[in-house]
């Protein structure tokens, strides 16, 4: 029997990562498209990249993205590749646009237009809920969007509906709140606290400068939430779903449990710093992922404090490990 295939767009990224290797555990042929760049990172696919095949592709480019889908013929195509870092939308809003909303239609149009059977996963985000309507947010809240990428991936959300209910694709959408692990980037508020947590600890810096330490959010573990995707795609019927814990904490929640971890008290070296607030702030993220759990049988493995834990651990490791080098 051939193997089923499985294309991830940003694979090369955190979920892309995580995801790979459920596939590659669940006997999948598994294809990652790739950007050409001068500069290539695949430190996160590095200890099974031998297992992957890596394709060069681009949302920006529609013909690619045809040429891609002819080549690999895949049964699942996971998109996963965005302009994902909040902040950075506001000073790239169009590029962000180009990847986040018009590239999604990309590579659904390529898949109308190639092989309608493919079943497609787009990653949206809890960052389109916003200035939220309603607490805890679920598939029915109303869309709010407080920044560039949040107003993109809404436009990336309805497209794939509007594929699925005007060309009867089995599209569907996984609205995922925060999801982290060690391999975050560092641009990320969590991993930004237990990378300078590191740095800290190990004598490499003397304070950790953050924006709002206030803002709440619903955080989970990345190598839970990739499960969900999977689990989306082998359901009878296409449909949208929550990820989320449904537990809240703040960024000071996170620094607490972070600096208590290495024996330090927080308020010695967090300095907030106004500069470092969002334009449009989202106060307050909380999720219910009752329609994930009832229907995929999906719940979150890995409870807040262990993942802070976990990606304390990595980082300190990680700069040990530099400064032996």
């Amino acid at each position: 029997m051939a193997k089923r295939v499985a294309l991830i767009t940003g694979i090369t990224g955190q979920d892309g990562s995580y995801l790979a290797e459920v596939l590659l555990e669940k006997g999948y042929r598994v294809v990652g498209m790739v950007r050409r760049s001068s500069t290539e990172n695949f430190s996160r696919i590095e200890p099974f990249r031998d297992r992957l095949e890596l394709e060069q592709a681009d949302l920006l480019d529609q013909y690619s993205l045809i040429d891609l889908l002819a080549r690999t013929k895949p049964d699942e195509v996971y998109n996963l590749a965005a302009m994902s870092f909040v902040p950075t939308s506001w000073s790239q809003p169009v590029l962000t646009t180009e990847f986040d909303a018009v590239g999604v239609t990309r590579i659904l149009e390529a898949i109308r237009l190639t092989n309608p059977e493919i079943r497609f996963y787009q990653a949206s985000s809890s960052e389109m809920f916003g200035k939220v309507r309603e607490v805890p947010q679920r598939e029915t809240t109303p869309f709010h969007p407080r920044s560039p990428y949040g107003v993109a991936k809404v436009y990336g959300h309805y497209i794939t509906v509007n594929y699925r209910e005007s060309y009867g694709l089995f599209a569907c959408s996984g609205i995922l709140f925060n999801h982290e692990s060690p391999r975050r980037g560092k641009e990320f508020v969590t991993r930004k606290v237990t990378d300078g947590v590191a740095r800290v600890k190990l004598g490499l810096a003397k304070e950790l400068r953050l924006g709002n330490l206030d803002a709440r959010r619903d955080w989970g573990f990345a190598g839970d939430y990739v499960k969900a995707m999977w689990l989306m795609l082998q359901q009878d019927t296409p449909e949208d779903y929550v990820v989320a814990t449904g537990e809240q904490h703040t960024v000071r929640e996170l620094v607490e449990i972070a600096f208590d971890h290495v024996g330090l008290d927080w308020r010695r070296y967090v300095k907030e710093d106004k500069a470092l607030y969002r334009p449009a702030e989202v106060d307050t993220l909380l999720g219910d992922s009752t329609l994930a759990r009832e229907n995929l049988g999906w719940k979150p493995e890995v409870s807040f404090d262990a993942l802070v834990r976990m990606m304390v651990d990595a980082d300190v490791a990680t700069q040990t490990r530099m400064r032996r080098e």
